[in-house]
């Protein structure tokens, strides 16, 4: 009994940081999202009554890459879409695809740090924060490329 208590005690310990107030804060501050490539195809699966929720956010990394004062962030909005699968998997989830196109080299691609770079309330950082990671099931893949040919020129 005094075992599984304090692996209870031990567990909740772990995880208390991930419910308080600056836990959002303390995962979103964590290593940059680079990526080495010229094109990025980053898929995740998004829950189908959340989709509305992930849109928001997406919305929120435009609006910030748009206010952004680092000159790389203007060059990552240029190159970046997200877009959406016609229709939803068996399961029922929504696949999204980020496409990075050209991928500006050594630039932070995480969605919640870019964001918060502009939106320095921490209510607001919360509630965007609550949003993705509820809205997101799992991301799939990021796959990097390197062009082979370009038709257009």
């Amino acid at each position: 009994m005094r075992l599984l208590s304090g692996l209870a005690l031990a567990g909740a310990i772990l995880l208390l940081p991930a419910f308080s107030q600056s836990g959002f804060a303390q995962q979103a501050a964590g290593q940059k999202l680079t990526f080495d490539s010229d094109t990025v195809v980053w898929m995740m699966s998004v829950k189908p009554d959340k989709t509305a929720d992930f849109e928001a956010v997406i919305a929120a990394l435009k609006d910030a890459l748009g206010k952004s004062a680092r000159p790389e962030a203007k060059q990552q909005a240029a190159g970046w879409r997200v877009v959406k699968a016609a229709k939803p998997q068996p399961d029922g989830t929504v696949v999204y695809s980020h496409i990075i196109s050209p991928v500006v080299p050594g630039a932070d691609y995480r969605v919640l740090q870019t964001i918060y770079e502009v939106v320095p309330d921490p209510t607001e950082q919360r509630a965007l924060y609550d949003k993705y990671v509820g809205a997101v099931m799992a991301t799939l893949m990021q796959v990097p490329f390197t062009t082979v040919a370009d038709l257009s020129k």
